[in-house]
């Protein structure tokens, strides 16, 4: 059996030689052409085979790719180099890249909100469900492609390439395939590579399409019409799964996807010369991770075929090109089509760009993010074409038709317990360029908050905000009540429940996306009671009052965040400031003069490495005007985000612990995160409050208090889901802290 195996073994070499060599006579100079399949992450084992072929000096005369097998041909086909592929794609983080992960410098106040709020957002159109067309926009994956094929920007036909090239897309209304050689060559490996449910269609020529793998996933047949007379072919697709491997719904319906490809395969396997099927069985379509291993075994598996691949090496040295590093580009005219509900003025606004300028390409894929973060846009797909010493920028924009999103989410932390949130968000109200947001909470403490808001981007845009919110907790006595009252009651905790509802109008300016001025007036209905004691005078009392007054004031606040992430941030600063005046009250307590309340917090975060980072901060705040009302003094203890009024988070001691009408506090905080999205952090903090620690000079002396943490963070799509064992020191006592989900 194994002599019979090494004799046809033998046959095979000897056949392909005499052909190969029988081709050389009759054509010295061959072509040589090149087809490689769809695959997904397994596509990225062409790469290796491109490296053998770049070593053993192989001239290639044509490429056809399709999906997977577009994208990396198309790239060697405009110039890159195996090796380069490689230092290219081994640098991408997939997760990001698929995800439509924006930046979130890229997204403006108002959207940061947004999507540190919501878990899941669900579109609606005249009151149905409006569901996306796929899981991603794939924007960023556009972005990518438009980059580093900007050198070849200025050729319309594929054949016109260093390499010329095609590939194969699926026109998703006729079920056809199309072939892609010409035009925008990021747009066609965009189109080729849309893998159904995952990627949104592509429009190109008024043909909607997706990926090229639903109908032809391996076009040899095409690759030979262009006068091909040796082919070289890569195949990466998968192979049939057993009943072990087939045990959810996605993993069946690839299977039956698989029927086609699997049984086309055979048959185009024999008709391709040097035929290299990888061993990537144990990888997936979305193994991105394992890139470096998928490539190894690409160039393994060509290196098995090396005899083969000798044989055509011709005498005609290959010429290696030098892509042009292009960090600027000079915009010159920008022509846009698609944009109906939104004008040219609003485009070009978010996108930063006039016109007749130089910009960093970095600047430019920024401002593309701007403005598809404002999901007012389904797509924005352009192309440069090269004009006097710059680039005309074509750009066709998809505006969304949905105006009406139901946003979800879900949270638990130690002050407010647990609450689902229910929001329902309506765009273009009464303007264009408005949005009305009302969030309804419910849970352990039922609260609202509503938003109307018209964005004027740069200029000043206009709010209008209304909030109310309610939460039970046991505090020290001593912080409402005299010694007095506490020897005659004998209590030294209260049950207290407060309750705010503050309306705003507003105004706000952007001086750069990550900087705002806000300035504006409040109205706030604060009110305070217990049921722990009653000493009304109404005998039909059943609670205590301790609060129950009207402000009303003026505040400003400026804010410049630049954090690269909320919960765990790896870099950024942030600076965030609060001013209020307090002109007016009803008076409830008979103790009310006018005064006012300024914080700040700063935050500068660097890294070590991309793993280790640490947060520096600073947070202060103090009185002026002499109010013996203390409801709104600061409060400082416990741990959270968004706490209301002149609530202050303070490792090593609960809610509502220390109380003052000045504080200020230093944070330390080391975050190491030893496996993605999970986090180890340890927190450090001091602070000194009390009454007019200004102005007696207090504030600069050892810190009176202070605490430690240490934690767990794991940052999931619904939000963080944190632990922290916290302790104080002087306070001798220690406390968990637990929070689930956006914070809200």
């Amino acid at each position: 059996m194994k002599t019979r195996t090494i004799i046809l073994t033998l046959l095979t070499l000897i056949s392909f030689s005499a052909k190969a060599q029988n081709e050389t006579l009759e054509n010295p100079n061959p072509k040589i052409g090149l087809v490689l399949s769809g695959g997904g992450a397994k596509g990225l084992a062409h790469i290796g085979v491109l490296k053998t072929i770049d070593s053993l000096g192989i001239k290639i005369d044509h490429i056809a790719g399709t999906s997977m097998g577009a994208v990396i041909g198309s790239l060697y086909a405009s110039g890159y180099s195996g090796k380069e592929l490689e230092r290219i794609f081994n640098g991408i983080d997939f997760d990001k890249l698929i995800g439509d992960d924006l930046p979130r410098a890229s997204k403006t106040f108002y959207e940061r909100d947004n999507t540190e709020k919501y878990a899941i957002s669900i579109p609606f159109n005249n009151l149905k469900i409006q569901l996306p067309s796929a899981i991603s926009r794939g924007q960023n994956v556009f972005n990518l492609f438009s980059k580093l094929t900007l050198h070849v920007s200025d050729i319309g036909e594929f054949k016109n390439l260093p390499i010329p090239f095609f590939c194969i897309a699926t026109n998703i209304e006729t079920g056809k395939p199309v072939v892609l050689e010409q035009g925008s060559l990021a747009q066609a490996i965009a189109a080729s590579g849309a893998f159904p449910s995952l990627f949104q269609p592509v429009t190109i020529n008024n043909q909607i399409l997706i990926d090229g793998g639903v109908v032809n996933n391996y076009p040899i047949d095409e690759l030979k019409a262009k006068g091909i007379d040796i082919i070289i072919g890569v195949d990466v697709q998968d192979d049939l799964s057993t009943r072990e491997n087939l045990r959810s719904a996605p993993e069946i319906l690839l299977q039956i996807n698989n029927y086609r490809t699997i049984k086309d395969m055979k048959e185009k396997s024999t008709r391709t010369d040097i035929y290299i099927k990888p061993d990537i069985k144990e990888f997936t379509v979305v193994s991105f991770d394992d890139g470096e291993q998928i490539i190894k075994r690409g160039e393994t598996a060509a290196l098995k075929k090396i005899n083969e691949l000798k044989e055509i090496v011709r005498n005609t040295n290959k010429v290696e090109l030098a892509i042009p590093k292009i960090d600027s580009i000079a915009i010159n005219n920008v022509y846009l089509k698609g944009n109906e509900k939104y004008t040219r003025s609003y485009v070009l606004g978010k996108l930063k760009i006039k016109g007749n300028e130089k910009t960093t390409y970095r600047e430019f894929t920024r401002g593309v993010n701007n403005l598809v973060a404002t999901n007012n846009f389904d797509s924005f797909l352009y192309q440069f074409k090269p004009s006097n010493d710059g680039y005309d920028l074509y750009a066709n924009l998809k505006e969304s038709d949905t105006k009406t999103y139901l946003k979800l989410g879900a949270h638990y932390d130690d002050l407010y317990k647990s609450a689902a949130l229910l929001n329902l968000t309506q765009k273009r109200v009464l303007l264009r360029n408005d949005v009305a947001s009302l969030d309804l909470i419910l849970g352990d403490n039922i609260r609202y908050n509503f938003e109307y808001y018209i964005d004027k981007g740069f200029y000043w845009s206009i709010g209008l905000r209304s909030r109310f919110n309610t939460f039970h907790k046991d505090i020290n006595a001593s912080l409402l009540l005299s010694e007095a009252e506490i020897t005659t009651t004998g209590l030294n905790k209260l049950d207290i429940q407060l309750e705010d509802l503050t309306n705003q109008f507003y105004l706000q300016t952007l001086f750069r996306k990550d900087m705002s001025l806000v300035l504006g007036a409040e109205h706030k209905k604060l009110q305070i009671t217990s049921e722990t004691i009653v000493n009304n005078p109404d005998p039909n009392a059943d609670k205590t009052m301790f609060e129950n007054s009207d402000f009303f004031s003026l505040f400003g606040k400026l804010k410049f965040d630049t954090y690269s992430n909320k919960h765990f941030p790896k870099s950024g600063f942030l600076f965030d400031s609060d001013f209020h005046l307090y002109l007016s009250s009803s008076d409830f307590n008979n103790d009310f003069s006018q005064f006012s309340f300024a914080k700040a917090n700063i935050g500068y975060v660097f890294s070590f490495s991309s793993k280790f980072s640490m947060l520096l901060g600073s947070e202060g705040g103090f009185r002026i005007g002499d109010n013996s009302n203390q409801s709104l003094s600061f409060a400082l203890g416990g741990y959270g985000n968004n706490f209301i009024n002149n609530f202050i988070s303070f490792y090593g001691y609960d809610h509502i612990s220390i109380i003052g009408d000045s504080f200020v506090k230093g944070l330390i905080n080391l975050d190491y995160e030893f496996v993605k999205n999970h986090h180890f952090n340890f927190s450090a903090n001091y602070a000194n409050v009390d009454d007019n620690i200004f102005t007696e000079g207090e504030w600069f002396t050892t810190p009176d208090y202070s605490g430690y943490a240490i934690g767990y963070g794991f940052d999931t799509i619904i939000g963080p889901i944190e632990a922290k064992y916290t302790w104080s020191p002087e306070a001798s006592q220690s406390k968990w802290f637990f929070n689930i989900g956006f914070w809200f």
